[in-house]
């Protein structure tokens, strides 16, 4: 497999929990859906962790509800009886990106670009110098959409190493004349040739972005069908 195989879609609306994504899941997923305060996120992340293992299980050829998912440290999944493919899901309201792969790190990030009043502030928080002269030079115009540009390509790479925010996304400096490529990492990551970084065109008003250490350049968009849906 030397592609990057990343299936989208949008979750369905409601907050009552569908008992056949519910058996699905492992006692953790449910436990985790259990502790989110509203019914409606709780709905969403079982439909979202049960679709998953409805995708995993195409490439891993094993029921659904066998697949064994364990989680590093700081919370990134993989997969126990497989260690050579990886996964990385990530959700932004009802819109969700799951990246699939063999033999390498991969991260994935999805943000609905939603104007917010703390966008500099977010910026001198988080973006490395360059980063953040490259963003207050932009027009005005060009800032909500550059600053989700940047924030999914930044946190599909820490999400990718397994450390998350926790790394520091400052750590990590996206090369602003050429966003596929990173010009800093911290020491523990590797080299910077090492990684990939790809921006996700999905639809207006979505920011996604896939990293990878694989030396994969090539992103496959897969989107969820009926086909797949009517199998539960």
């Amino acid at each position: 497999m030397n592609a990057i195989d990343l299936w989208h879609g949008t979750l369905s609306p409601g907050d009552t929990i569908d008992q056949r994504h519910w058996r699905l899941l492992d006692a953790s997923e449910r436990q985790r859906a259990l502790r989110l305060k509203y019914h409606s996120a709780q709905a969403r992340h079982v439909e979202l962790h049960a679709l998953t293992r409805r995708i995993l299980a195409r490439y891993l050829a094993r029921r659904a509800s066998r697949i064994g998912i364990g989680r590093e440290a700081r919370g990134k999944p993989y997969l126990i009886e497989d260690p050579e493919w990886t996964f990385n899901l990530s959700h932004s309201e009802n819109r969700f990106a799951l990246a699939i792969a063999k033999n390498c790190r991969l991260g994935v990030d999805i943000e609905l670009c939603k104007s917010r009043s703390t966008l500099a502030a977010l910026v001198k928080k988080c973006f490395a110098e360059k980063e953040a002269l490259y963003w207050q030079n932009l027009p005005e115009g060009e800032k909500l959409e550059q600053f989700y540009r940047f924030w999914t390509r930044k946190e599909a790479f820490v999400k990718a190493t397994g450390g998350g925010i926790a790394l520091g996304l400052k750590q990590c400096v996206i090369n602003p004349d050429n966003p596929q490529a990173l010009l800093h990492v911290p020491e523990n990551c590797g080299l910077t040739a090492d990684w990939r970084i790809a921006d996700i065109d999905l639809s207006e008003g979505v920011a996604c972005a896939v990293a990878n250490d694989g030396g994969i350049d090539t992103v496959k968009l897969l989107e969820i069908d009926d086909e797949l849906a009517a199998t539960f």
